[in-house]
């Protein structure tokens, strides 16, 4: 056999060069610099999110102007739902207001609806598909429960049918309803509630069906609206302003998802991120621990 002949470091060195790609007008001493920055990945990669949120935003604002509120929501929902996960507070507070506006517009429609015979229902069941959705109020009871509420709008999203949906748990002891919103929350979705009495006039332990059905409709329809600020306002509550802005814009999010038709919580929602834009991103965990919390065991 023919001896290896050469000195092996001067091969190990001659792999290590052969790893390093240069380009023809590169110098070699330039290479590895080029290869660890990542600056402007990171800034190519924030600029296509952007981009992508504005693209959202314009084809949300042409379904206002041709009055397609459902796809004007679904538009602001996607380019919120990106501006979040991207930290991006400034188009956050941007997206909201379309988002406001389009909501709003689908309220008075469910509304306008809520005024017809039948547009008020109660609901002990889901209905099957979106075909069994029709426009109006909706206040869903036991046995379902508040995450319901979340899936009776997606079907009336898919059905295209205005609706203000709201959760009665079963009524308290001392003659309440308890209204209930629940969103998103990590590890737990968040739940808001608030103690109403029923319309005036109303045997609060009176089937639902015999209340909507005997209750004076203007008078049943102010109440729902009614049930839906306070609802909101109690969301509201939940947000302490002393908690850093970032922090509150998460809160906000998962409490937009329990009282989606509030107008002052898209507010708070907005006001936050504007301060977010240009607040010091907070170092303290969001989340307390349990050992935190004086309200634990």
């Amino acid at each position: 056999m023919t001896p290896k002949t050469g000195n092996p470091a001067e091969g190990n060195a001659a792999k290590s060069r052969r790893m390093v790609v240069v380009s023809p007008s590169q110098d070699a001493s330039e290479a590895p610099a080029r290869d660890a920055s990542s600056g402007d990945a990171w800034a190519l990669a924030a600029g296509l999110k952007a981009t992508a949120i504005d693209t959202l935003m314009e084809r949300a604002s042409q379904a206002l102007v041709a009055c397609d509120y459902f796809r004007a929501a679904e538009l602001c929902e996607r380019a919120l739902d990106k501006a979040v996960a991207s930290a991006d507070f400034e188009r956050c507070a941007r997206a909201i207001m379309p988002l406001q506006e389009a909501r709003r517009q689908l309220r008075h429609l469910a509304t306008d609806a809520a005024h017809e015979p039948a547009g008020i229902i109660a609901c002990k069941a889901l209905p099957r598909d979106a075909k069994h959705v029709s426009a109006g109020f909706v206040l869903l009871e036991p046995p379902l429960v508040g995450i319901d509420a979340g899936r009776y709008r997606e079907l009336a999203q898919r059905a295209k049918a205005p609706t203000m949906v709201l959760v009665k748990e079963p009524t308290t002891k001392a003659g309440l309803w308890p209204i209930v919103g629940v969103g998103k929350g990590d590890p737990f979705p968040i739940v808001v509630r608030t103690l109403l009495a029923p319309p005036q006039g109303v045997d609060p332990k009176a089937p639902l069906a015999d209340v909507i059905a005997s209750a004076p409709r203007q008078a049943l329809t102010a109440w729902m609206l009614g049930a839906q600020e306070c609802l909101g306002d109690a969301a509201i509550a939940k947000v302490d302003p002393a908690w850093p802005a970032d922090h509150r814009v998460l809160d906000f999010v998962e409490l937009l998802a329990a009282v989606p038709d509030h107008e002052k919580l898209a507010q708070a929602f907005a006001a936050s991120c504007r301060e977010a834009a240009i607040a010091p991103r907070s170092s303290q965990p969001r989340r307390r621990t349990i050992a935190e919390n004086k309200y634990s065991f």
